[in-house]
């Protein structure tokens, strides 16, 4: 008979075994890691290489709270700075200048770190970051007295309710491994048809897997959990913190240019408060203690980290694992500006700041329709630049980063099936934008490029909507339901957009002629739309071209439908002639 496995005798490290999957530069073969191994070698690496985009970008934020703690109290000779005190056995600060006292030498000291790292050619982190991974080593065992991203089975039953608590491995409030399985997200009541799992084999799942979904699942939870914490108020389970956000973040050619290019040690030049991720914590009861007052974390590290249930995962010996979860409150998304990697809206109703959200009927939208919320192009109060951009003009402006250095903004998220009781995964979304540093942080001027990208799209978006009324027209004619016979054919459009418009944004420089740049796009644009008007009548039928006759006796085929829209083109357009 096969008993219960105690945890102490498993044994799996982040810090020394293989989980984090990368793909080899030189290679483009595939290699899981471990921590050690990651941040030794990270220029050796192209890419992260998980079992989907968004699993990826939550490890990366994973990763980035290590270096954000390390590198925010030594700098890249492994010293502390000489504005903080560091314990030398926890090697946290255990004093640090008053923010007032603040002042530009140690912001000089801050960015003098990351320049000599990125700038060293060795392109790999420095030997306080193993030392800091060894000195927490503990908290990084899945298994063991500090579980990682876990509770115990007597700190669960502390925070739950009686009725809630786990007897004999046993007890309510479960999660199934293809549940946190975010390819499959599976429950006991909706079953994933197109999962890439048979049935029987839903619930396998290796170590080294499982921590990439351990990390994402805190990530992107939805809010299925019946199970909370004991607290004097009432509150709703809540999302996972990232599936909160439509994030942004910078890509590089490395790891270790990635890992760089989103390390944000400072904000418009303004210290972060000492970094506390989740590990760095006395106790669970400490952390938990400090969630149920829902305030928002005042560091990086600790964002990156926040959990949004607690978990105790109970290994059966030769048995797949037993989740249980539990739900803790969320802190107020407003205004929550320590978070860098989000683009801002604002909530209408409380007229603050809130990170916006992707939804299911915005997954057709690319980031490059959405330019101006990205870069503040016309200088104007009510916008709020994501803090992953503020970071790069910083770095742009003091001259760390080439003026002439191409940048990669990326985005990689769930997007919710939009239930409210469940927010379920229902499609995740890739997509990125690649654009000169000089031409995304143009100095200010009437004729500056970020003020006019923003002109080109709006331009390009009125176009679209001339394309969307031929194909509400032709949708007409053809007795159809006309609005989604004319959005799936606008969604196609635009969809043949992307790539042009975003060679046009990538080759832009600061010393372009503006107008010349944008006049070639335009010409771009309208053989576009003509050539997605000419697929539509090549494929008329004999009553697209007979039409409709209307009250006043005019017909309206196929042929009206398309002079009009080279009508329109011509009047939004205004192409000018070559000279």
């Amino acid at each position: 008979m096969k008993g219960r496995m105690k945890m102490s005798d498993r044994k799996f490290n982040l810090v020394t075994d293989p989980w984090i999957k990368v793909i080899e530069k030189g290679t483009n073969q595939e290699k899981a890691v471990s921590l050690i191994k990651l941040f030794q070698n990270a220029h050796d690496y192209r890419d992260l290489a998980g079992e989907m985009r968004s699993q990826d970008l939550a490890i990366l934020r994973f990763l980035l709270a290590i270096l954000t703690t390390v590198y925010s109290r030594f700098n890249a000779n492994n010293e502390p700075y000489d504005w903080l005190t560091i314990d030398e056995n926890t090697m946290q600060v255990s004093q640090s200048v008053d923010e007032d006292d603040y002042d530009q030498e140690d912001e000089n000291d801050l960015l003098d770190t990351w320049k000599t790292l990125y700038q060293n050619g060795n392109g790999h982190f420095t030997g306080i970051v193993t030392k800091y991974l060894k000195r927490y080593e503990d908290h990084f065992c899945l298994f063991g007295e500090h579980p990682f991203y876990q509770v115990t089975e007597s700190e669960y039953n502390q925070f739950v309710p009686t009725k809630k608590q786990i007897k004999a491995g046993k007890g309510p409030g479960t999660v199934a491994v293809k549940q946190i399985n975010r390819q499959i997200s599976e429950s006991a009541h909706t079953p994933a048809v197109f999962s890439p799992k048979a049935d029987e084999f839903k619930n396998d799942i290796k170590l080294d897997e499982f921590v990439r979904w351990l990390i994402t699942y805190q990530n992107f939870t939805g809010v299925t959990d019946k199970t909370k914490i004991k607290t004097t108020e009432k509150f709703s389970v809540s999302r996972g913190w990232l599936y909160q956000l439509n994030p942004v973040y910078a890509a590089g050619n490395t790891i270790f240019q990635t890992l760089m290019l989103n390390l944000v040690l400072m904000r418009k030049g303004k210290m972060y408060y000492p970094q506390k991720p989740v590990w760095e914590y006395e106790s669970v009861e400490d952390y938990v203690n400090k969630r149920k007052e829902q305030q928002i974390p005042d560091n990086i590290a600790e964002i990156y980290t926040s959990w949004s249930r607690i978990l105790h995962i109970d290994w059966h010996q030769g048995e797949r694992p037993t989740i249980f979860s539990a739900g803790i409150p969320m802190f107020d998304s407003q205004d929550a500006f320590i978070e860098p990697m989000t683009i801002w809206r604002i909530d209408k109703k409380s007229n603050r700041y809130k990170p916006a959200v992707k939804w299911l009927r915005s997954l057709g939208t690319a980031m490059w329709r959405n330019f101006g919320q990205y870069v503040n192009v016309n200088g104007t109060d009510d916008m709020h630049e994501p803090g992953i951009v503020e970071w790069l003009n910083l770095l742009k402006n003091k001259g760390i980063i080439p003026y002439n250095s191409h940048l990669t903004l990326a985005s990689a998220t769930l997007v919710s099936d939009g239930n409210a009781t469940s927010q379920a995964p229902a499609a995740e979304v890739y997509d990125d934008m690649h654009v000169n540093a000089d031409v995304l942080f143009d100095k200010r001027n009437p004729n500056y490029w970020p003020k006019r990208i923003e002109d080109t799209i709006e331009l390009t978006q009125i176009i679209g909507k001339d394309f969307w009324q031929f194909a509400m027209k032709i949708g007409q004619i053809r007795n159809s339901d006309a609005a989604p016979f004319a959005n799936r054919l606008s969604s196609k459009f635009y969809e043949s957009l992307n790539e042009p418009f975003k060679a046009w944004l990538v080759h832009l420089t600061n010393h372009d002629d503006r107008e010349r740049e944008i006049e070639l796009w335009k010409e771009t644009l309208r053989k576009l739309v003509l050539d997605a008007a000419s697929q539509v009548i090549q494929a008329s039928s004999p009553r697209d071209i007979r039409g409709l006759v209307d009250d006043k006796g005019i017909v309206n085929n196929i042929f009206t439908a398309n002079n009009h829209l080279r009508y329109k083109l011509q009047v939004d357009l205004k192409i000018e002639k070559k000279r």
